[in-house]
């Protein structure tokens, strides 16, 4: 790479991150409409929407679940799940390998308020982790509706860290593909490497996206949709615990 000079800019980035987006939000719309049509009759069975991703998938999950402009009928599930409800120390959650055992799966699952009628969207680029690949197959063992969000390339140019060799992409009744790259970054470095991770935009992206599809089918529905209101703005507060109290022990807004 000597004597070659790179586009190494923050425009550079977001020519790429626009670029993605776009292909995204066309590659994907077939995929979102499927999540949505799945995850919308989990909501009118009365069901509830459990988010769950570790490391910087979890930012997905917040997207998801309990944010302004969002649908309150969500629930977050971590790993600290097993700290906050399950009363574990608290340095058990300093272990790098936490993420990769299969056996915190079950316990999540279990210290979750969970129903029948609910439906899980599971968050993980590499989609090989053993705890969200256990979760995935705990969450069809129990016959919930599964959304995986994952990057398709990256998952399969790896192995899977769970025993059945599964992948999260493989359990899923719909996969949505956040289009990142093997590594997730997406500029190219002199002498070698990578830097601008893609795949947190890239799956935002794709959360809002099955949310407004979902908001769209129960307007069609003739159903009032149960969004948040930002809780700083006037009278933002008083609508959202009016609508959580709909689904009290059912989602979980602590931690």
């Amino acid at each position: 790479m000597k004597g070659i000079i790179l586009d190494i800019s923050a425009a550079a980035y977001a020519q790429e991150a626009e670029r993605l987006v776009h292909e995204v939000a066309a590659s994907q719309a077939g995929a979102v409409r499927e999540a949505a049509a799945l995850l919308g009759a989990c909501l009118r069975g009365g069901g509830v929407i459990h988010a769950f991703g570790s490391g910087h998938s979890e930012a997905i999950a917040m997207e998801i679940a309990g944010r302004a402009g969002g649908l309150v009928p969500t629930n977050r599930l971590a790993l600290r799940d097993l700290v906050l409800y399950g009363g574990e120390p608290a340095s058990v959650l300093g272990s790098a390998e936490l993420e990769r055992d299969p056996s915190v799966a079950r316990r999540v699952y279990d210290l979750a308020p969970v129903r029948p009628e609910d439906a899980f969207v599971l968050i993980s680029s590499s989609g090989v982790n053993g705890s969200v690949v256990e979760l995935a197959s705990i969450v069809k063992e129990r016959g919930h509706g599964l959304v995986a969000l994952t990057s398709v390339r990256h998952s399969g140019e790896m192995k899977s860290r769970h025993p059945s060799g599964l992948k999260l992409m493989d359990l899923a009744d719909v996969v949505l593909d956040n289009g990142a790259p093997y590594g997730d970054a997406v500029v190219p470095i002199p002498g070698g490497g990578t830097f601008g991770a893609v795949s947190t935009i890239t799956s935002a992206l794709l959360a809002q996206m099955v949310v407004a599809e979902i908001v769209r089918g129960l307007l069609e529905a003739g159903e009032t949709p149960p969004i948040y209101r930002s809780a700083n703005v006037v009278g933002g507060d008083e609508h959202n615990r009016a609508l959580e109290s709909r689904y009290a022990g059912r989602i979980r807004r602590g931690g």
